[in-house]
């Protein structure tokens, strides 16, 4: 089966089995880009993605694998909107291209939250570029992560969604599509959960900030704070309160189409 997953610092836990455990070599594992994740998912090329939730509302014949996902119930560090200017001055807002829930998020706090319609354009994720252009500017993922915000206006929008609405923000889930899951035989829901279990363990997540501290710049310490402080890898109740609301909102603003019901891929037994 083939796996499209994001090359971002924040999915380093998910892929702990598939790079270092029982499923290595188990799977065909490409990493690329949350949009593009999308669309390999979309297209055929991936039977698995860690899809922004953003995806689920546009692509059919997916399923949701229960229990994982990238997640925050306090503000995230990795999403931040940024801007020289006070919220109010803000016109036109460059979105990071390589996003899709956070442009939507973006566009729903606009809405509700921040006075109404601004022009928005997608480009790629280089700040000075992008605020050369516009009032503000979203980034996602690693590059939201080596701002330095004491030189800007930055809002983080995982906490000001978790302001607005009190409840959790979901940013990606892992889906399969619905042919590649009925043909196969492992159990992915187990498969997926014990992966994130086993690079959450301290000495794991060790390993994680030694490596990602180096491609980064930042202390191992920050990143293990990351991803144990900001970062929520589950699925609960609460996280799909938040998420159907959020596809609520992203509708009524014309951020995403109507999502349809969540549907999530089934256990298997074991082969004996």
């Amino acid at each position: 089966m083939h796996i499209s997953a994001i090359s971002y610092l924040n999915t380093a836990p998910l892929m702990w089995d598939f790079e270092h455990g029982t499923a290595e070599g188990q799977f065909d594992i490409c990493y690329t880009i949350p949009s593009q994740c999308a669309r390999e998912l979309q297209n055929g090329k991936a039977d698995i993605g860690i899809i922004p939730s953003a995806a689920y509302a546009s692509i059919p014949g997916l399923s949701i694998i229960p229990g994982v996902a990238i997640a925050s119930k306090q503000a995230v560090r990795s999403i931040l909107l940024v801007s020289s200017k006070p919220i109010n001055d803000v016109r036109t807002v460059a979105l990071d291209s390589s996003s899709l829930t956070s442009a939507a998020l973006a566009r729903v706090l606009f809405e509700k939250c921040w006075g109404g319609a601004r022009q928005f354009s997608s480009v790629a994720p280089d700040l000075a570029d992008m605020l050369a252009e516009n009032d503000a500017a979203l980034l996602i993922g690693d590059p939201a992560l080596q701002i330095d915000r004491s030189r800007y206006h930055t809002w983080d929008l995982a906490e000001e969604w978790l302001r607005f609405t009190g409840k959790p923000f979901v940013f990606a889930f892992w889906a399969v599509r619905d042919d590649a899951a009925q043909s196969s035989s492992l159990d992915l829901p187990s498969l997926f959960q014990q992966s994130r279990d086993h690079g959450l363990q301290p000495q794991n997540l060790n390993q994680i900030a030694h490596v990602w501290s180096g491609k980064l710049g930042l202390t191992e310490a920050a990143i293990r704070r990351y991803l144990t402080t900001n970062i929520y890898y589950g699925l609960d109740d609460p996280c799909l309160d938040g998420l159907q609301l959020f596809y609520h909102y992203a509708f009524e603003c014309g951020a995403l189409p109507r999502a349809p019901e969540l549907h999530f891929a089934e256990p298997k037994p074991a082969l004996i």
